[in-house]
């Protein structure tokens, strides 16, 4: 038989099956053996059927796609964080609708406000997105996951990177390793993620090496401020024996600057980053880092997101950690291999209040 256009009644028959069985099986709705999904999606494929996702949303009141509101789609974090969201979305046949707010709280707003009625749960992750921005601009039904947020509230399920108890572990090691006087790059000051990282350097300096002052610079997550960073620094006296940036990318632009000064890393001077992106482990030298399973958090946020796509599903909101590990390679001068922070999921419960 001809597949063009094929129909939902051309799969049933093919497959021997209900319409109403093809149905659950390509809408996701179970109460079919695996042995009847397998055979019924060979069929669709077979035939390039291809439902009709405006008819299909009229009859399930769902579209059976997700939206995904990020700081930026530009670099390794993001393409590595959307990848183990797309990933898993997959899994549960739903289908990825990916924005960004970096130009400010309106952006956000008009990237959620533009999602809405179009998917049927969102992840966010946005420096802008507090309680009074979710009040405003979500419908009260609309199942949602935060990202990385100190949002506290009984509605939303939020999943943070333990940002602070990597940065101390970093600097511990950076102590450790003989490395007292330690400058930080920070990121951007309305960042949830840079200030955990900036509180947990401050904490790891007061204990480890107590009455040593912390040099702080500015940086905004970007090669560029790092590089500059990196220019500043260069010019203090005294010079700290390490550097400490709060993300890879940052690293990247100070390990830049250091190499057109001509110094040597680690022999002047070490440095290490946070995030452990790809190109981190290929630079000259390979760079230390607070390793971070960015594709594992997006995987993550979606099976949690998934879970209250689920109506059966009563579990309460939490907010969960994902711990980090650090890498250490030739960058800090120290004794490559990796040293473990806490690197398990944890969850803690959600107040009853806003």
């Amino acid at each position: 038989m001809t597949t063009k256009n094929a129909t939902i009644k051309d799969v049933a028959r093919e497959a021997k099956v209900s319409v109403a069985s093809v149905s659950r099986v390509l809408n996701g709705l179970g109460g079919v053996t695996p042995a009847t999904q397998k055979i019924v999606r060979e069929v669709a494929t077979r035939l390039h059927y291809v439902p009709d996702n405006a008819a299909r949303s009229l009859i399930t009141g769902r579209t059976h796609t997700i939206g995904a509101v990020l700081p930026d789609l530009y670099g390794e974090f993001f393409s590595e964080l959307i990848r183990g969201i797309d990933l898993a979305a997959r899994v549960h046949g739903l289908h990825l609708l990916v924005s960004s707010s970096h130009d400010g709280a309106e952006a956000a707003a008009a990237a959620v406000c533009a999602m809405r009625g179009r998917v049927d749960g969102m992840l966010i992750l946005s420096e802008y997105v507090d309680a009074a921005f979710l009040e405003h601009n979500l419908p009260d039904k609309l199942p949602v996951v935060l990202l990385d947020s100190p949002v506290k509230s009984a509605r939303y399920p939020v999943l943070n990177i333990d940002n602070r108890a990597g940065a101390i572990a970093m600097v511990r090691h950076l102590v450790e390793a003989g490395h007292q006087q330690v400058a930080f790059i920070s990121g951007p000051k309305t960042s949830f993620n840079a200030q955990q990282r900036e509180k947990g350097c401050r904490a790891a300096m007061a204990k480890h090496a107590p009455g040593v002052p912390l040099t702080v610079l500015d940086g905004n997550f970007s090669e560029e401020s790092g590089y500059r960073a990196g220019q500043e620094l260069l010019g203090r006296k005294p010079r700290p024996q390490a550097v400490f940036a709060a993300n890879d990318m940052m690293a990247i632009g100070c390990l830049r600057a250091f190499k057109e000064a001509g110094l040597n890393v680690p022999g002047d001077i070490a440095l290490a980053g946070f995030d452990d992106i790809l190109i981190s482990r290929y630079l000259t030298p390979p760079l230390s880092t607070v390793q971070v399973r960015i594709a594992d958090l997006g995987r993550i946020a979606l099976e949690r997101l998934a879970g209250l796509l689920n109506p059966a599903d009563k579990t309460p909101a939490s907010v969960e950690t994902l711990g980090c590990d650090i890498v250490i390679r030739e960058s800090c001068g120290g004794k490559a291999g990796a040293t473990v922070a806490p690197s398990k999921l944890r969850k803690s419960p959600r107040p009853l209040r806003t």
